[in-house]
């Protein structure tokens, strides 16, 4: 098993602060605007960009939430044993809003499509913007581009791309991860 750290401590510190200029430019002072992180892994970055963002703007309450995505996977049934749902923590009517959903890593687009229906349960927004840490372009399932990006890879499908955060005690780090048998 080969590993190729892609991104590590301050390269992904300085690509979140890129990413949050970037939304900075495009929605200003974010008072029509929330941030959405898909359960389960895109809550770890979700909650760096708040936080950076809040830094950016002191005295303004950007809002944020957790959404949860399990039963509205189209693969979930297929999953052997009980699943387990994650809690959602949108205490916010996202009606007439712009959305920003946050997710680590982009490969299929099975996800963002499942995060989109799910969005649903709390209104109609007024536009719904992607914007992933990694973007593995060239396995696509589904129509699926992401408005924001902090990476690119290409990458095969026999490879996975794991990203930990300090916050769950490792350290912040990407890396791809290649089978040699494959």
């Amino acid at each position: 098993m080969q590993k190729k750290t892609l991104l590590d401590g301050q390269k992904i510190q300085i690509t979140i602060k890129r990413l949050c200029h970037q939304l900075i430019e495009n929605h200003d002072d974010f008072s029509n605007t929330v941030l959405i992180g898909i359960q389960p892994r895109g809550i770890f970055l979700a909650d760096r960009i708040h936080q950076e963002l809040q830094t950016i703007h002191k005295n303004k309450k950007i809002v944020k939430g957790n959404l949860d995505i399990t039963f509205f996977r189209d693969d979930f049934r297929r999953k052997d044993g009980l699943v387990t749902a994650s809690s959602n923590s949108i205490d916010f009517i996202i009606e007439g809003k712009k959305v920003i959903l946050i997710d680590d890593v982009l490969w299929t687009g099975r996800t963002i499509r499942a995060a989109l229906d799910a969005l649903l349960a709390y209104g109609r927004p007024e536009k719904v913007e992607l914007l992933v840490l990694i973007d593995r372009r060239f396995s696509r399932h589904l129509p699926i581009e992401p408005d924001y990006i902090g990476h690119q890879v290409d990458s095969l499908n026999s490879q996975q791309v794991k990203v930990t955060w300090a916050s769950e005690g490792s350290e912040d780090k990407v890396i791809l991860i290649s089978d040699n048998n494959k």
